[in-house]
């Protein structure tokens, strides 16, 4: 009994034992901590302020760098209007005229008045020579003799500009006017684009822009019309008022000559300007993550080469890059791509990428 007795002991002795073992080596393994992620590759920048210049796009319109309104300074009947609009015409030629039977029958009247006051002008200054008349009659005569001429004047000068000819090479814009048509003194006629002046893209810019681009400054236009390439293009002109309607301010791109170019074709212009430092860090956009309300997280490197998120306000998009305003200091490490594998405390193998 006493033997039965032992043996059954042992076996329960060995039993628990064996628990205890199998239960401490089970805790042992449930408390070892965790193996630490392996380092993960990152794309990183060295945070820099922003560039002092940037690229300003806009849109306009091609037109004649001088397109000309043309008109009669007398009112009249149109007796011919010799081209249409889009027609190309030379300096000199002749566009359109009036019917000058009248002007012609007002010189000619003129013409016999002055001849009329120069005799009696001379008659009167004969008398008072012998002095059979006053000072102040020779005076009434000598006016008279005067206005006779200015009327000339002025009858020559209607009889001239009874005709309107092409001040330069150009083409015919628009034409207002047909043949039978009365017309009034100094209205617009026929608009001439002159050629000889060559294509500029007028395009309006707000105030704050338009006061960054000077005469002189170079650009880029595109204008699919004419070239999928871009064409070089100079600022010629800039407005010195602002449009009372828009509030904008035109600026002429001046266009190197193209066979191509109309007025009227649409187009787009680039012209990189400078801008206020105003202390901005810029980064990449794909740098930030978490995106709410203005403002955002990036990732910055430590000398440990671990991740902390941070963050930080946002500022001006741009084509390339993104500006942030506060929440990084120049010379800081920063996460540029990747940040979504990523989570703070990470390692990181750093990958340097230009901005």
């Amino acid at each position: 009994m006493v033997g039965r007795s032992q043996t059954s002991f042992s076996h329960k002795s060995l039993a628990i034992a064996a628990s205890l073992l199998l239960i401490g080596c089970s805790r042992t393994e449930a408390e070892e901590p965790p193996k630490s992620r392996q380092a993960i590759p990152a794309a990183t920048i060295v945070a820099q302020f922003a560039s002092q210049n940037e690229t300003l796009t806009a849109a306009g319109t091609v037109r004649l760098r001088r397109e000309t309104a043309l008109g009669f300074t007398t009112a009249g009947q149109v007796a011919s209007v010799r081209f249409e609009e889009g027609d190309r015409v030379k300096r000199g030629a002749t566009l359109a005229a009036l019917d000058d039977s009248t002007v012609s029958a007002s010189l000619e009247s003129a013409k016999a008045e002055r001849d009329r006051a120069k005799s009696q002008f001379a008659r009167v200054k004969s008398l008072y020579a012998d002095g059979w008349v006053t000072k102040a009659q020779l005076e009434q005569a000598e006016s008279a003799m005067r206005a006779a001429q200015a009327q000339v004047n002025a009858s020559n000068f209607a009889s001239r500009t009874s005709h309107i000819h092409a001040p330069s090479n150009g083409i015919i814009l628009s034409r207002n006017i047909d043949q039978g048509q009365i017309v009034t003194a100094g209205s617009t006629a026929l608009i001439l684009g002159e050629t000889d002046k060559g294509f500029v893209l007028k395009v309006p810019l707000t105030d704050a822009d338009a006061s960054r681009v000077r005469s002189g400054m170079r650009a880029l236009v595109t204008i699919s019309a004419v070239s999928d390439a871009p064409l070089e293009a100079v600022v010629s002109e800039k407005d010195g008022r602002a449009d009372e309607q828009t509030g904008t301010f035109e600026i002429s791109f001046l266009l190197p000559d193209n066979s191509r170019l109309r007025s009227g074709q649409l187009g787009t212009v680039e012209i990189e300007v400078s801008r206020d430092n105003d202390g901005s860090i810029a980064v990449p956009a794909t740098a930030i993550f978490g995106v709410r309300s203005g403002e955002g997280l990036v990732y910055i490197v430590d000398q440990e080469k671990r991740v902390k998120a941070r963050n930080v306000i946002l500022g001006k998009l741009t084509d390339n890059s993104l500006e942030i305003t506060a929440g990084l200091t120049e010379g800081e490490i920063v996460v540029a791509r990747g940040v979504e594998k990523l989570r703070d405390g990470d390692s990181i193998k750093p990958i340097s990428k230009k901005q």
